[in-house]
């Protein structure tokens, strides 16, 4: 599989896609300026207890106070906080967390009162960015990831991850962080740390303990709220957690994000450092890379996929509801039920490259098309696990209920990603919306296929807009000349300069006009619910 990463830089935002064969599967967007981010460590204060929710909440500047839950402490917690007050008290020389001994653990069942008091200063780090009307979540059980390694201060356990499937190996990288770790610091051994030697992986680790330092450091001088630990740049971490040897190319347009990327790749992969290329076309390079397509046709309420068939996707404040619709597909399948399953199969396909795509998480509930057989649904609920195992985010599927639902839990950490893809209409200036102008070529594709294959109509005469017939006969190979060629039908498209920019219509051979309104035009699922709650009524 071929994997590449296209970076797009511009005065506000950096946008980071991941491709796969071409085909886009993660976009991630980060404001320039934006703070609060996932791994960020702050000085700050507690503002209240809430015993009630064993919790506090803890002012980090952001405009909604933080929240820090009693089992977020760590269990370290009594060591951590005597470091701090050492650490924080100018006449005492800064502490060492290697010569700081390790107090009993607090309780695990005991409450914010105990262990907390409004005004205290505390070391926090976010866990969680802000979301919707809630600020950011908190733990004071300090980790600093690296590409090898995670770095836990006040710990004293090795632990590795469980796709490092050998023993040997396992037992391997065990010894050797045993004898390059500082005391009564724990690590987390990752999976990209398989097979390296020990001079890659000391180099690490004494780099996280720097950071840690200077962290420290500035700990002392700094007047709460501040920040004094920053997360590496989206770019940087994104890389950090997805980069392999397999990597095909890493493409960026700015000049100073290449040279952060090059440097971080000539670090952890020298042999590889010419994967990184510097764009300096005049195209856009999500155009060149065609992804401001793909960005198109992906986002928004209704997302089309194989044989006409199509998801809607509904987010709510609680959770994300996805409905599979079969649309006005061809039958192919012999009878109902292998539709149903074939159908639902490609739609867990798309589901699960959604929930990447779009970084969905919380709760998010499936409703596929109704199958009788249990054994269909079996082999739909293996194949989503299937689809979701390279899934980065941790999650968790249960089995479809009886009413044809599939509930997803998905870990949320940022807000999930939600473009705008409809346009303000050129002919009102704004007062309505279009769709996409991008994908209107693909539209009327999409009905051309199904005047010829589903309505079975022969000669009929399409009519758009000047414009869009011109762009559509441009060149000796154009865009009509290969629809014709490949629906091997005769049809004529005709410029019309009644119709708007978007606007085209059909006439048959006898002067009539042809409604190609398919299900997905008309509404959304509105019939195919009502058939459904009917029939599991009829059920019960």
């Amino acid at each position: 599989m071929r994997s590449e990463l296209i970076v797009d830089v511009n005065d506000r935002e950096i946008s980071i896609a991941l491709l796969e064969d071409t085909r886009l599967v993660s976009l991630q967007k980060e404001s320039r300026d934006s703070s609060y981010a996932v791994g960020n460590i702050y000085v700050a204060k507690v503002k209240k207890l809430m015993p009630g929710l064993n919790a506090a909440f803890i002012n980090v500047g952001y405009d909604k106070d933080a929240f820090l839950h009693y089992l977020d402490l760590g269990s370290q917690f009594s060591s951590f906080t005597d470091f701090l007050t050492k650490v924080l008290d100018k006449n005492h020389p800064l502490p060492s967390v290697s010569k700081s001994p390790l107090l009993p653990e607090i309780d695990k069942h005991g409450t914010v009162t105990d262990v907390l008091q409004q005004g205290q200063e505390l070391m926090v780090q976010v866990v969680k960015e802000p979301i919707s009307s809630k600020g950011p979540r908190l733990t004071t059980e300090i980790t600093l990831t690296g590409r090898y390694m995670v770095l836990i201060p006040f710990s004293d356990k090795i632990s590795i991850s469980q796709k490092i499937k050998t023993t040997e190996e396992k037992m391997r990288l065990r010894q050797l962080v045993e004898s390059i770790r500082p005391k009564n610091f724990g690590v987390i051994i990752r999976t990209s740390a398989e097979g390296k030697r020990v001079a890659e992986l000391n180099h690490e680790m004494k780099s996280l303990v720097k950071y840690w330092e200077d962290a420290v450091a500035k700990a002392r001088t700094a007047t709460p709220p501040a920040l004094i630990y920053e997360e590496e740049s989206r770019t940087v971490g994104v890389l950090r957690d997805i980069f392999s040897p397999n990597f095909d190319g890493i493409h960026v347009n700015d000049p100073e994000i290449f040279e952060q990327i090059s440097n971080y790749v000539n670090l952890i992969a020298p042999e590889r450092k010419d994967i990184v290329k510097l764009y300096k076309d005049d195209q856009p390079i999500f155009d060149k890379f065609n992804i401001t397509r793909q960005i198109k046709s992906s986002f928004g309420k209704t997302v089309s996929f194989k044989s006409g068939a199509y998801l809607i996707i509904e987010h709510t404040e609680a959770l994300h509801v996805i409905d599979v619709n079969s649309g006005n597909r061809s039958k192919a399948a012999p009878d109902q039920e292998s539709n149903a399953l074939e159908v639902n199969m490609n739609a867990a396909e798309e589901i699960a490259r959604q929930l990447r795509l779009r970084d969905m998480g919380g709760i998010i509930v499936v409703d596929f098309i109704d199958m009788n057989k249990a054994e269909h649904r079996q082999k739909l609920y293996d194949h989503m696990r299937e689809l979701m195992a390279n899934d980065r985010a941790r999650h968790n599927i249960l089995p479809l209920s009886k009413f044809g639902l599939m509930q997803i839990t998905r870990q949320r950490v940022r807000p999930a990603m939600d473009i705008v893809t409809s346009e303000p209409c050129p002919s009102c200036y704004g007062k309505g919306e279009v769709a996409s102008s991008l994908l209107f070529t693909d539209t009327l594709n999409e009905k051309l296929h199904y005047i010829i294959n589903d309505l079975n109509i022969k000669n009929f005469k399409m009519y758009v807009h000047p414009f869009v017939d011109a762009y559509l006969k441009k060149g000796i190979l154009s865009v009509y000349r290969r629809w014709q060629m490949q629906l091997g039908h005769k049809f004529k498209i005709l410029p019309d300069q009644s119709l708007a920019y978007l606007q085209y219509r059909v006439i048959d051979s006898d002067g009539k006009e042809i409604d190609v309104k398919e299900e997905k035009d008309i509404s959304s699922s509105a019939t195919k619910n009502k058939n459904k709650a009917k029939n599991r009524t009829e059920e019960e």
